[in-house]
């Protein structure tokens, strides 16, 4: 038997050894190949008696690996930095991160976004000196509760103290440099422009999920555009939504009002350009907040609105064909509906034709009308305007309307000038927007563009449309509304005025005023229009009609916004450029003036 020498290198392996590389897939048979040339090495290195060498070998592939390690880990890091989207760093590692996108006005300006907090941790037994360390703490951080430092700091483990600590804030207490004092960075939503939109806008909870408002509505979608490393942007306007909120705050404080509202839209799209509820409220100290304060009155608030409903009442006739502008309504006494006795809040005591009944708001007029009509067809264009049903607009809040269970004609005549029926402002903003479109019904929505796949539906002709702007912009130069023109934006619109049901009779010292507009109000259809409505809920000033205490807050939220909109100013046939009413209508406007 020969034998073999230990110092030969064997030109190949054995045929049992040869057998394990073919194997092994082929992508990694250099692997393989690799790892045995090593091992072998090692042997050689034993069997020259050379232990040094061994050593040697070993070191180095041990520094090889560590050093593979780490420039994969390097590469890693890199990549996630320089690479990765800003909403996708970690996300693949912890898919529960919820990571939520910048929420933005329609052009851009920042309304929402994320910045980190830390929290305030206290583990009690590494404190030396309690007492002054709750001190020392507190004078750091004023905005700390008392109480809960003093618990925390007296309890046998570590809690929190405080969340939503700020940098700024964190560092003060830092530089303390207290024991057991440590602090847990927290992603937290802010909201730069404070009160601002704050009824719109909602708010996020601490987990990193919407709780209101449009952070709620569109919280799956925010979320996935925070992964994707993009904003979110909303339909609204900030320059127009300051100017809204001035204006409204103004006319409310001017009124001794309880509360107010106030909304502006473009009637084609159906986008909430402002929308702003007053009063408002800090959101760091919401439990401070006055009564009702909290509440987003234009989608969650129920109102019986009062004569801004006889746009609905006379558009329903105009479309049926059971009214034209020359036709006649018997005001010149009460309309009695078997003991019921409906008369007008200014009586002219006298026939008038439909644009004296809109322009002089007439109660008795709108009532014959809908009592003709029938309870199908005002339920019918009801229906269709919306004012049965919640406003479709996506915000969560939105409240369903309380309607009449019977329809008879003591029913109608109420729901024919704005009683019996209490529905939300976004309802009736939705409605307007039909009568002043072209006769479409288009949802309202916070998303820039409009609403996602819209159920749009046709809900009275152009022909029907074309005659309401008409009416509303008489409205405005020769009856109720005067006190709502804006020079050269061609302004129209409708009062209303109703009193509140207390104690189970309507109180006039409990009432609300409102002016329901559109501007320019001429044109064809197709032209660009917007939408104003403002309420005043329980003025206090009197009278306490909308034509007061609401109109003029229209006319001048459409003066300052309508440069922002690309509205262009001029004349019409009603009033000049400077808004002065033209020679032969001069003595109209004056008559209209008493108007409601």
């Amino acid at each position: 038997m020969s034998v073999q020498d230990p110092h030969a290198w064997p030109a190949s392996p054995s045929s049992a050894q040869s057998s394990a590389p073919r194997r092994i897939a082929p992508g990694w048979r250099w692997v393989a190949e690799l790892i045995w040339r090593l091992e072998h090495a090692f042997e050689r290195a034993r069997a020259d008696a050379r232990p040094e060498e061994d050593a040697r070998v070993r070191i180095f592939v041990i520094m090889a690996g560590f050093a593979a390690a780490f420039a994969a880990l390097a590469l890693g890091a890199a990549y996630a930095a320089l690479l990765a989207g800003p909403g996708r760093v970690g996300a693949a590692s912890d898919p529960a991160v919820l990571v939520r996108a910048d929420l933005t006005d329609r052009n851009g300006q920042l309304l929402a976004s994320n910045i980190t907090h830390y929290g305030l941790y206290i583990e009690p037994k590494d404190v030396w000196d309690r007492a002054a360390a709750a001190r020392q703490i507190k004078q750091a951080l004023p905005r700390v509760s008392w109480a809960r430092l003093n618990k925390v700091l007296n309890g046998d483990r570590r809690l929190i103290v405080m969340p939503g600590l700020t940098p700024a804030e964190k560092a003060a207490v830092h530089d303390l440099a207290l024991g057991g004092v440590t602090f847990e960075p927290e992603d937290r939503r802010v909201y730069p422009l404070g009160a601002s939109a704050q009824h719109l806008v909602g708010d996020a909870d601490t987990g990193g999920l919407g709780v209101s408002g449009a952070e709620l509505a569109f919280n799956d979608e925010i979320r996935a555009a925070g992964r994707a490393g993009q904003d979110f942007p909303l339909s609204i306007d900030m320059r127009v939504q300051g100017v809204l909120e001035n204006e409204l705050a103004a006319a409310a404080e001017t009124a001794g009002a309880r509360g107010a509202v106030g909304v502006v839209t473009d009637v084609h799209t159906g986008e909430v350009l402002g929308m702003a509820s007053w009063p408002t409220f800090d959101r760091t100290r919401r439990g401070a907040a006055p009564e009702g304060a909290t509440l987003n009155r234009f989608t969650s608030a129920h109102y019986e609105m009062g004569s801004v409903f006889k746009s609905f009442t006379i558009a329903a006739g105009l479309d049926t064909g059971r009214t034209d502008m020359g036709t006649l309504f018997d005001a010149s006494k009460p309309f009695m509906i078997g003991s019921r006795r409906i008369t007008d809040f200014h009586a002219k005591n006298k026939v008038m034709t439909l644009e004296e009944v809109f322009l002089y708001s007439s109660n008795i007029g709108t009532s014959r009308l809908a009592v003709e009509m029938g309870p199908d067809v005002m339920r019918g264009y009801f229906r269709g305007l919306g004012l049965l049903d919640a406003a479709p607009i996506e915000l969560k809040e939105s409240a369903r309307p309380t309607v009449p269970r019977r329809w008879d004609d003591s029913t109608l005549a109420s729901l024919s000038f704005g009683y019996g029926a209490m529905i939300t402002p976004a309802q009736l903003v939705a409605a307007y927007g039909a009568l002043t479109n072209g006769g479409r019904y288009v949802p309202l929505s916070l998303r820039k563009g409009g609403a996602r796949n819209p159920q749009i539906r046709q809900v009275i002709s152009e022909e029907t449309s074309l005659t309401m702007l008409d009416l509303m912009r008489r409205n405005v130069v020769r009856g109720s509304g005067g006190r709502a023109e804006a020079p050269g934006l061609r302004v129209g619109g409708k009062t209303g005025s109703a009193n509140k049901l207390v104690g189970g009779r309507y109180d006039p010292t409990h009432a609300i005023g409102s002016f329901a507009a559109v501007f320019p109000a001429d044109g064809p259809v197709s032209a660009r229009r917007y939408a104003i409505f403002i309420l005043i809920d329980e003025p206090a000033a009197y009278p306490r009609t909308g034509g007061f205490v609401a109109a003029p807050a229209v006319g001048r939220i459409a003066d300052r916004i309508a440069p922002f909109l690309g509205v262009e100013r001029r004349a019409d046939r009603w009033r000049g450029l400077d808004g002065k009413a033209l020679p032969q209508d001069a003595e109209v406007a004056q008559r209209a003036e008493g108007a409601l």
